[in-house]
Parts: C-alpha cells; structure tokens; sequence
C-alpha cells in the first residue's frame, strides 16, 4: 500500500474526477485517507467536504477517521445508522429494506453538498448509496465539485444479496461512474 500511496499524490489529482474500486480488504478506505490528509497538509483544508458512508459495523470497511486524524479538520457530513444491507439483511426484502433506508439517510447529505459546494468532494464508501439510489444524483455531486475523489465496493466477496438484485444493481452504477472519470485506481 505504501507504494501505490507514493503513486497517487494529491498534487496530480487537483481539478480531476477519481474513483477508487476494489473488493473487500483492498485498502480503499486507507488510500482515500492518504490524498485527504496530503490535501489538507497542501493547505486545502476549507475547500474539502467529506461524505462518509462507511457503515459502523459488519465488520466490513471503515470510515475515514479510522485511518486519518485529518478528517476533523475538513467539513465532513456522516449520516446515522447506515448499515450493511448484505451483511445485515436476512432476505431479498430486508436486503432491499436495509438499502432503501440506507439511501433515505444519505440523500439530506447529498443535498447538503448541492446547497453549498466545496471545490474538493471526497466519498467514503460511495458503493453503499449506489445499492438503491440513482447514478444521477452521483453525477450532479461529481459536477458541482472541480476535484472528486470516491472509494467504492467493487468485487466478488459481498456477491450474496439473498436473491435481491442490489449486487447486479451496485455493480452497474459502479461501472457507469467509472465511465465518467479522469482516472479510475484498481485495488
């Protein structure tokens, strides 16, 4: 990991649209903390807004503070009591349910974002929002923002939805935004 954090500097990412996709335990979460920390050490810190989606439990990734101490100096907006809907859910409709409300929790913070823009957007675990809501909200915050940085599930681990769709669904979406960016990190 240190040696892809020495190949992704904050310096070549200003002014781009970035995403960072890999399965579970790849170290996406931890190379996003790396470009928010050197971005504020490069004096970004009020151009920054940090939308973490990283769930609080499962056992399944983390949110940024985990990795970065630096994330208390940026505007960061975290919606309450997201959870794993794979992880959590126990049939198709808890799946379902679980990514619904998930997404019901997650939009005030979007809109939030849209209100009041920063120049430098960073999502934590964007794929969490991509399990029930549409591609199209991601792409107004990807063109509000001049610098995008998202981490996203992208993989074969969590493939169990229970029959629910949301794995086929999230790797879509995930695919689509892809498509939309200057730079995409396979971990």
């Amino acid at each position: 990991m240190l040696e892809l954090q020495r190949k992704v500097s904050a310096t070549d990412i200003i002014g781009l649209k970035i995403m960072i996709v890999g399965d579970v335990g790849r170290g996406k979460t931890l190379l996003t903390a790396h470009i928010l920390d050197e971005l504020v050490d490069m004096s970004y810190k009020d151009d920054i807004t940090v939308i973490d989606l990283g769930p609080e439990r499962c056992g399944v990734g983390y949110r940024l503070k985990h990795y970065s101490k630096r994330v208390n100096m940026v505007r960061t907006l975290i919606p309450k009591c997201l959870k794993a809907p794979r992880l959590e859910g126990k049939t198709a409709e808890d799946v379902t349910r679980i990514a619904e409300d998930n997404v019901r929790r997650i939009e005030p913070l979007f809109q939030q974002f849209l209100s009041s823009p920063t120049p430098i957007l960073i999502i934590n675990d964007l794929s969490i929002y991509l399990q029930a809501g549409p591609v199209e909200t991601v792409l107004q915050l990807i063109n509000k923002s001049d610098t995008f940085v998202a981490n996203s599930y992208l993989g074969e681990k969590l493939s169990n939805d229970h029959g629910s769709g949301l794995s086929e669904r999230e790797r879509r979406a995930v695919l689509i935004l892809t498509e939309k960016m200057d730079r995409v990190i396979h971990l």
